[in-house]
């Protein structure tokens, strides 16, 4: 009979996030989630913190109160993450700020801490979210991008890091998919942007799961410090 695994992934309340949720949830895994509100999804094996992932000290404080529960982190997913559409002359510093802050700084506070207790145990898998909107040098999304490059780099640099502990970090790129995060983007953008993909459809939750599994699998064990984008995307 499988094993649970014990899943901490971050950005539950919807989108792709939620959608591994109820993947990982289906499979029999406990998933250990949280957003900025309460819980949007019930389940008897998924558990819920309301948390900002930029908070250092509610970062640290769920990362040891799911080890005290259950002894062991298997694998992080840092999925939580923001964006804002505009061009960089017309983004405010607070708007930088705040992309900045979700999408590099929660990431780092997440591996910073999951690391310390997969180290301990000698295993464990990081999964970092990047995007195509980094190596495609999307026009309008600036800083996104530039929040997505910075994980992608520290993701490669905490796989060295962390290379002789049997702890891997690797990032999935997903193409544009069909949730809250690119709901004000203009048809005529993800039009183009699809163009732009080896394949040209939106990305799904079942791709980013698929791709994600792929990182998480005991044979994937020698992977690690790599960016794989979706949809035939190349960085």
């Amino acid at each position: 009979m499988k094993t649970a695994r014990i899943i901490l992934l971050t950005g539950t309340s919807r989108g792709i996030g939620r959608g591994l949720a109820e993947y990982f949830l289906s499979a029999g895994d406990r998933v250990c989630g949280c957003s900025r509100g309460a819980a949007t999804l019930k389940h008897r094996r998924y558990e819920h913190w309301e948390l900002e992932v930029a908070d250092e000290s509610a970062v640290v404080a769920m990362v040891r109160e799911v080890v005290r529960r259950h002894g062991r982190i298997d694998a992080l997913l840092n999925n939580a993450g923001i964006a804002a559409m505009n061009h960089a002359l017309l983004t405010p510093a607070a708007t930088a700020q705040r992309i900045m802050a979700t999408n590099f700084h929660g990431t780092f506070l997440f591996c910073r801490e999951a690391a310390k207790a997969m180290v301990r145990r000698k295993t464990g898998r990081i999964v970092n979210f990047s995007t195509v909107a980094t190596p495609l040098q999307l026009e309008g999304e600036a800083v996104y991008a530039a929040s997505k490059a910075a994980v992608e780099s520290f993701t490669r640099v905490l796989a060295r890091e962390l290379g002789a502990t049997g702890v891997t970090v690797n990032a999935v790129g997903p193409t544009p998919v069909l949730t809250d995060l690119i709901k004000n983007v203009p048809a005529a953008k993800l039009e183009a942007l699809l163009a732009r993909q080896a394949i040209r459809r939106f990305g799904t939750v079942a791709d980013v799961a698929n791709t994600v599994e792929f990182f998480l699998a005991p044979e994937s064990g020698f992977v690690t410090g790599q960016v794989l984008y979706l949809g035939g995307v190349s960085g």
